[in-house]
C-alpha cells in the first residue's frame, strides 16, 4: 500500500490502467468505511482512500480542532481492507491559501443539515470535487448515513458533468443500532444510551409508515420517541421526498426519507431512513 500526497498520488495515478474507486473519508475509521473499502475492493481494480480532516466543512463553533486523527491506525484499518492508495494531504497541499472560487451547493444544501451547518455542503463540495480531479476516480463509494451529502455529491456530478459513479452504501450500524459515525466516540455510556433514542424513532415511524399511514403519523411516531429521550436536544425531523428534499405534503406517494438530527451531550448526530409511500 502506497501512502502520500499530491506529488505522489500523481505519480501513481498515471501509472494506474485499471478501474480506480475512490473512498472519501476524513480518517478515525470504523467498520462502516471498512464496509466502503470492501465494496469499493470488489467493483474496481484499485482503491484509493483519502484521509483528509476538511476546514471547509466545519463551522466557527464546530470541532475541527478536537476530531479525532489517529492516523496510524487508519493507515492499519486500510492496509487490512486491501486499499492500494491512501491520500493524505497536507492541509497546506489541499489549501496553500485561503480558496475564493468553491463549489455552491445551492437549495438543497441550504436545508436541513445545510440550514444548522451554513455554508457546510459548499465546504464537502469544494474538496469532494478536488478529490475528484486529484484522483479521476472511475467510482466513488460513500456511505448513505449521510444521505443530504450523498444526494448533493450525486447532483454535482450530473451537473459539473463528472462522469464518475456514485455508489451509496446503506447505513451500517452497531449492534445496538446506532449508525456508525466517528463523532461516536465523543459519547459517554449515559449519552450513547439517550442517542439509542434516534435509530428507534427511526423504527417506530417505519412501522407507523407499513400500517398506510401518512407522513403526519409517521412524522409523530419517530418524534414521540425522541421526546421522550431526556438530554437529547432535536434539530429537526422531516419526512422529505427524496429526489428533492422537499418535505412530503400529506397526500404525497413514492420514496421519501425520514430525516433526523440531534445534539446529545454536544455531539451532532444524524440519521435516516429510507421510507416508501
Amino acid at each position: 500500500m502506497d501512502v502520500g500526497g499530491i506529488q505522489a498520488l500523481r505519480a501513481w495515478r498515471a501509472a494506474q490502467t485499471g478501474t480506480v474507486a475512490l473512498v472519501p473519508t476524513m480518517g478515525a475509521l470504523h467498520s462502516g468505511h471498512r464496509a466502503l473499502m470492501a465494496r469499493a475492493r470488489a467493483s474496481a481494480d484499485v482503491v484509493v482512500a483519502s484521509i483528509f480532516v476538511n476546514p471547509l466543512q466545519f463551522g466557527a463553533d464546530e470541532d475541527f480542532v478536537r476530531y479525532p486523527r489517529p492516523f496510524s491506525a487508519d493507515l492499519a484499518a486500510c492496509g487490512e481492507a486491501g486499499v492500494d492508495f491512501v491520500f493524505a494531504p497536507a492541509l497546506g497541499e489541499m489549501y496553500p491559501s485561503a480558496p475564493e472560487v468553491r463549489v455552491s451547493s445551492g437549495r438543497m444544501g441550504e436545508v436541513f443539515e445545510g440550514a444548522s451547518r451554513p455554508g457546510h455542503f459548499d465546504g464537502v463540495l469544494t474538496v469532494v470535487a478536488k478529490l475528484f480531479n486529484l484522483i479521476a476516480p472511475h467510482q466513488a463509494v460513500f456511505g448513505l448515513k449521510d444521505i443530504q451529502q450523498f444526494c448533493l455529491v450525486q447532483r454535482m456530478i450530473a451537473d459539473l458533468d463528472f462522469g464518475i459513479e456514485l455508489i451509496g452504501l446503506p447505513v451500517v450500524r452497531d449492534a445496538d443500532g446506532l449508525a456508525m459515525s466517528s463523532r461516536n466516540q465523543y459519547l459517554d455510556a449515559a449519552e450513547r444510551q439517550c442517542a439509542l433514542a434516534i435509530p428507534h424513532a427511526l423504527q417506530a415511524a417505519t412501522a407507523v409508515a407499513e400500517q398506510g399511514s401518512r407522513p403526519e403519523a409517521i412524522e409523530a411516531a419517530a418524534r414521540e420517541v425522541l421526546d421522550s429521550a431526556h438530554g437529547l436536544e432535536l434539530d429537526y425531523l422531516s419526512l422529505v421526498e427524496a429526489a428533492t428534499f422537499r418535505p412530503c405534503p400529506p397526500d404525497f406517494c413514492g420514496s421519501t426519507l425520514l430525516l433526523v438530527s440531534a445534539n446529545v451531550g454536544g455531539t451532532h448526530l444524524i440519521d435516516n431512513a429510507p421510507i416508501e409511500l
